[in-house]
């Protein structure tokens, strides 16, 4: 199956605007987990919008134990100390997260919103990966050319992870759409014939995860915008269930039927 992570960060900004610990990053984990996601995904960032390096550190603590469960580290390899933020590859190394997923964000973004170009940053990116296996699986955050999984390979990562924005935002125009997914389909292909891991992320929700997910080669989904907006309508628990239903409604699809 399709392995679900869930990113939390929208439960911290939520937290963040006010003061205290209100809502608990902990408990909603907890919650995530005990409704049975695969993973559960954190972005710190230098300014701390919302996930904090104690995130991260108290995440760690509660879910490397669990043999079941994926802790997964992203962010941008090129932060460095900032404050009481301690550099994006010093808190990898301090939390030993299952996965560290790079990703080329700055602070003037809203949101992370494309891949690396590794033909501009691979060299730099390859001892950061280097050093950060000691520690974890690492993934990068790419586009969908050929060229640039070629170079992931190359440089040595473990995993890609498909940025999905764009399919996620051509929802609404069927040809775009769908050529998107192709697209998608035909990395994802690639990637998995190399032997890169395949992950993806960015806007996928209800409406389109099931479209994606009969992506042959698909290992996992990191979802949280969409989510926390689905738990308020639905409830938490309801929104994960909801998820991993769907999740293996598309595994049922691709089993050969006798």
């Amino acid at each position: 199956m399709i392995a679900l992570s869930i990113n939390l960060n929208k439960i911290a900004l939520l937290r963040n605007s006010r003061e205290g610990n209100y809502p608990d990053l902990l408990k909603h984990a907890k919650i995530c987990i005990d409704a049975g996601v695969n993973g559960i995904t954190v972005h710190p960032r230098p300014d701390q919008r919302h996930i904090r390096p104690n995130d991260v550190r108290q995440l760690s603590q509660l879910v490397t134990p669990l043999s079941s469960v994926e802790f997964n580290v992203e962010g941008n390899p090129f932060a460095d100390a900032r404050g009481d933020y301690p550099g994006f590859i010093e808190l990898v190394e301090e939390t030993m997260p299952d996965q560290c997923t790079l990703v080329p964000d700055v602070d003037d973004q809203l949101t992370s919103d494309h891949g690396f170009d590794l033909f501009q940053t691979g060299e730099k990116l390859r001892p950061i990966i280097q050093r950060l296996q000691q520690k974890a699986c690492v993934s990068a955050c790419l586009w969908t050319e050929i060229r640039q999984i070629e170079q992931a390979k190359l440089i040595g990562a473990d995993r890609i992870e498909l940025y999905t924005g764009p399919y996620a935002a051509a929802q609404n125009d069927e040809v775009l759409f769908q050529s998107l997914l192709h697209q998608h389909r035909e990395a994802a292909s690639y990637a998995t014939k190399i032997g890169l891991g395949v992950n993806a992320g960015h806007d996928l929700n209800l409406n389109n995860l099931p479209h994606y997910a009969t992506i042959p080669g698909l290992q996992e989904v990191s979802i949280g915008h969409a989510l926390t907006v689905d738990a308020i309508e639905m409830g938490l628990v309801t929104a994960v269930q909801t998820y991993l239903s769907l999740l293996h409604e598309a595994e049922c699809w691709h089993e050969p039927t006798n």
